[in-house]
């Protein structure tokens, strides 16, 4: 029998977008928030550079730019309803965050300080703009600590260490979910009016990413399964700064205090892409970049990387050769990046104030997930029909404010922005709601079974063989760079994987703390997740962000100018079906011209 626990509002994830959703929920209903971390190791923590709003604190910034800006640098395939409820509400949430207690940094005036950031401009002057609100290079960690204390504070009801493993999903309602208690083993009915998903992204398909381990696509996987659409899936990005082989971030606040891009060959290689903006062009286009350096053989010693030059005696010659009065020195870094610079030295043995640091692409964040409306509701197909009582926020979803490439700060920005919108649209549906019954007695029972078919499994293969042979393959043939023919290989393969995993074996059989069992009941999200990616990609027979393929290299605004809406269907020889459906972009005042900086 598995415990039953009833709340108005239920948060799924403790991210920021879960968080903020919570607090403004519970400013007038019952909410609570279930998560497999504990709340503050969420991985919105490891978020370093800043969060962008035109306050305009240290030059002249408009919330429109910050609109033309998102909508460029997500390639004029972001939604620009949304967009424009993104960046004018950004301003409100940064002073919300500075009134709860953020501790951000400041200028000698008092006012919160800001700093530039890749595709963040002066529309006027096309020049980099300081947009950036920062906590040195900490900001989502300051973001997490400060809600969750808050949150507390609203008697928010948490619930750590619990994994969600299926929703309460029929006839297009949403009365909660199901969860297993990772301490004990036991099922929990978490019974709901209102529930959002911010359970974050899925960058655990790919070998080289910046994502945490915990980041496996738990929350649209199961929207998936219950045969619900994911939206724009092909649009991943790859983070220019990773660190090289083990793909941790290397934030864009260090392009934004002065550092660039060096090849082989010890060339600033930027301003032969991108004249204006140079190494803080948008993410795509510095991944490219170096793609395409190492391919023509200017990497590192003729080796798949490049460096970042963070050194001040070297930085302070680029700001001259930019005529950029502004001047640096070691102390200067070390208060402004001590993360970064500490992650250099920690993880790679190199110190960034005397040496460049060896950096490659990380796969880092998904555009596209659980489609929603601007009200964060969850729609139910790409007619903009919804699932009622229904919600999503944050990397997990897909709103559409990124579009094709998301520019650096604005995954903070979403978060707080829809999290604080989506939070009180529960609140206000909650209170008007019924409680929709539910068999207390059976509706855990399909999330169960599918743990316990796990549990019980006894095949020949192993989990782990089969994630990394997963995450090889996504690195291959579904990252910074794609072909008709490698997408082609990767969904046969992919195929083949999900084959093997239904004879995988798990050795522990217990109940209490089994990682064995959960981290097999991860990969099989991540088998579904990948295959809708790389399925989305080949339809997608265009380039746009932070979609590459080789043989397509123009924008086809004529046929793509839309959202890929992509749905599980009926099974065919035990392969799951991938059914495409497309849904026109929502524009209002920016038509898509040539992407230009």
């Amino acid at each position: 029998m598995a415990q039953y626990h009833q709340f108005d509002a239920l948060v799924v994830g403790a991210g920021g977008a879960g968080l903020m959703a919570a607090l403004y929920a519970s400013k007038s209903v019952n909410t609570a928030v279930i998560s497999k971390l504990y709340p503050t190791r969420s991985h919105t923590g490891t978020a370093q550079g800043g969060i962008s709003a035109a306050l305009g604190n240290l030059e002249e910034d408009h919330w429109e730019w910050h609109a033309y800006d998102t909508v460029k640098g997500g390639d004029f395939l972001c939604d620009q309803d949304a967009v424009d409820i993104l960046c004018s509400g950004a301003i409100d949430a940064i002073v919300d965050l500075e009134h709860i207690g953020l501790p951000f940094d400041r200028t000698p005036e008092g006012k919160i300080s800001q700093r530039r950031f890749g595709g963040h401009t002066n529309n006027d002057t096309k020049k980099a703009v300081m947009r950036a609100c920062h906590a040195a290079d900490r900001t989502g960690h300051m973001i997490l600590q400060t809600l969750y204390q808050n949150c507390i504070k609203n008697k928010v009801k948490f619930f750590d260490e619990y994994q969600m493993v299926d929703m309460l999903i029929e006839n297009g309602v949403c009365n909660g979910v199901v969860a297993i208690e990772l301490k004990t083993g036991e099922t929990h009915v978490f019974h709901s009016k209102a529930t959002m998903l911010a359970t974050g992204g899925f960058g655990k398909m790919w070998k080289i990413t910046s994502n945490a381990h915990s980041l496996t696509g738990d929350g649209p996987a199961t929207i998936l399964r219950k045969k619900l659409p994911l939206e724009d899936m092909e649009f991943y990005q790859f983070h220019p700064t990773g660190v090289y082989r083990m793909g941790i971030l290397l934030s864009e606040a260090a392009r934004g205090e002065g550092a660039v891009f060096l090849n082989g060959a010890g060339e600033r290689f930027m301003e032969r892409y991108m004249p204006t903006l140079k190494d803080l062009a948008p993410r795509d286009i510095c991944s490219r970049s170096i793609f395409k350096e190492v391919k023509e053989g200017r990497g590192i010693n003729g080796k798949d990387y490049v460096y970042l030059d963070f050194r001040p005696t070297e930085i302070n010659k680029y700001f001259e050769a930019d005529g950029n009065p502004k001047r640096i020195d070691a102390h200067y870094l070390e208060t402004k990046l001590p993360d970064i610079i500490e992650f250099a030295r920690v993880y790679l043995g190199v110190d960034p104030v005397t040496d460049p640091v060896p950096i490659q692409p990380t796969a880092h964040y998904a555009m596209g997930g659980v489609p929603t409306n601007t009200d964060t509701q969850v729609l139910s197909d790409h007619l903009g029909h919804t699932v009622e009582g229904l919600y999503a926020a944050g990397e997990v979803a897909c709103v559409s404010v990124h579009g094709a490439n998301r520019l650096g700060t604005n995954s903070l920005v979403d978060l707080v922005v829809f999290g604080k919108r989506g939070g009180i649209k529960m609140a206000e549906y909650a209170k008007t709601a019924a409680l929709r019954p539910i068999n207390q007695d059976t509706s855990h029972k399909p999330g169960e079974a599918e743990l316990n078919k796990l549990r019980q499994s006894n095949g020949t293969e192993r989990a782990g063989a089969i994630r990394k042979a997963l995450q090889v393959l996504m690195d291959e043939h579904v990252g910074v760079v794609r072909t008709s023919a490698g997408l082609q290989f990767a969904i046969e393969s992919i195929r083949d994987l999900k084959t093997r995993f239904a004879n995988i074996k798990i050795d522990d059989k217990g109940f209490k703390w089994n990682t064995d069992l959960m981290e097999a009941w991860e990969l099989g999200a991540l088998l579904d997740l990948a295959e809708v990616t790389a399925v989305s990609a080949l339809g997608r027979e265009e380039s746009r962000g932070g979609h590459y393929r080789e043989d397509f290299q123009n924008r086809d605004d004529a046929k793509f100018l839309q959202h890929t809406f992509a749905t599980m269907t009926d099974k065919t020889d035990k392969i799951d079906k991938i059914e495409l459906n497309y849904k026109p972009v929502v524009i209002t005042k920016y038509k898509p011209v040539e992407r230009k900086y």
